[in-house]
């Protein structure tokens, strides 16, 4: 019996020794349970570090850039300071639990994510829109002036040089050699172009949008057609003197709303702002318009 005993006890320690208990064999099922739902979950984590990556990147290439103004950390953004979670508060809980509740904070920052992934999307479409607006309102001087001595009348009263009276000037007039040529000073659609008997003589009418629209006068020949489109800078005719004009000149005019604005205040995409308060006393100066 005795035998018997110490060999049913080397038995059972070699079997133990090599062979896993039924307590052993569930905490092994469990861990290998617990691995696989790891590496999901680091799989997962990967996916949405991805995804928050991309929207740093688009988030400082518009916030930063275009707004200049630096977003706020998710902590903030929460409410919430991870910083002060007490770890020994997962020391003793059921990993299935943990598992549990990461994959709920996954499936929120998910939808965080979607959430500010829409609304980037959103500022991008109002950036898109600002960007063609600024391309559309005039922001050039109609034709080459970097030495600013084209500009011989402004916007105004000034003298008529046909009946010699005070009248209302409703544009700038850049004196220039006959086919010089003049420049759509914004992107848009040429709303007229043709001989006006009314005293602008052949001329263009450029619709902007958004309110916006300028007119270029006393042009000797028109390169461009109603319905056409044209670019800040495309040539759409040439200097002349046609209409009621006393010499080679284009008057140039800018119309918000319908009203008749002045242009002067439309060139800051081509002068500096010494020479646009150069300009300015120019174009204020009382004198004879050549219209």
């Amino acid at each position: 019996m005795s035998a018997a005993l110490v060999t049913a006890t080397i038995i059972v320690a070699i079997a133990f020794q090599f062979l896993d208990s039924p307590k052993e064999k569930q905490l092994k099922d469990e861990m290998q349970l617990l691995r696989q739902g790891y590496t999901d979950l680091k799989n997962e984590l990967e996916g949405v570090n991805k995804s928050l990556a991309q929207l740093e990147q688009r988030d400082n290439s518009i916030y930063r850039a275009v707004f200049e103004a630096a977003p706020l950390p998710d902590s903030v953004r929460l409410g919430k300071d991870y910083s002060n979670e007490d770890p020994l508060m997962y020391a003793y809980a059921d990993p299935n639990d943990l598992i549990e509740g990461m994959r709920n904070s996954i499936a929120h920052m998910r939808n965080r994510i979607e959430i500010q992934a829409n609304s980037y999307d959103t500022i991008q479409k109002l950036v898109e829109t600002k960007e063609r607006m600024l391309s559309s309102i005039p922001a050039i001087q109609p034709v080459s002036n970097r030495t600013l001595d084209r500009v011989a009348s402004g916007f105004g009263y000034r003298i008529d040089p046909i009946y010699k009276t005070p009248k209302m000037h409703t544009g700038i007039d850049f004196t220039a050699a006959t086919g010089t040529p003049i420049y759509a000073t914004g992107d848009g659609v040429i709303k007229e172009s043709g001989y006006d008997n009314g005293g602008y003589g052949n001329h263009v009418v450029v619709s902007h949008g958004y309110g916006y629209a300028s007119l270029y006068g006393h042009m000797k020949k028109v390169k461009v057609r109603t319905g056409d489109r044209v670019k800040r800078g495309e040539v759409i005719g040439w200097v002349g003197s046609t209409g009621k004009s006393t010499g080679p000149h284009l008057h140039y005019e800018i119309i918000k709303n319908g009203e008749k604005i002045d242009p002067i205040h439309f060139f800051f995409n081509d002068i500096t702002a010494s020479e646009y308060e150069r300009l300015t006393k120019i174009a204020a100066a009382s004198n004879q318009s050549f219209d």
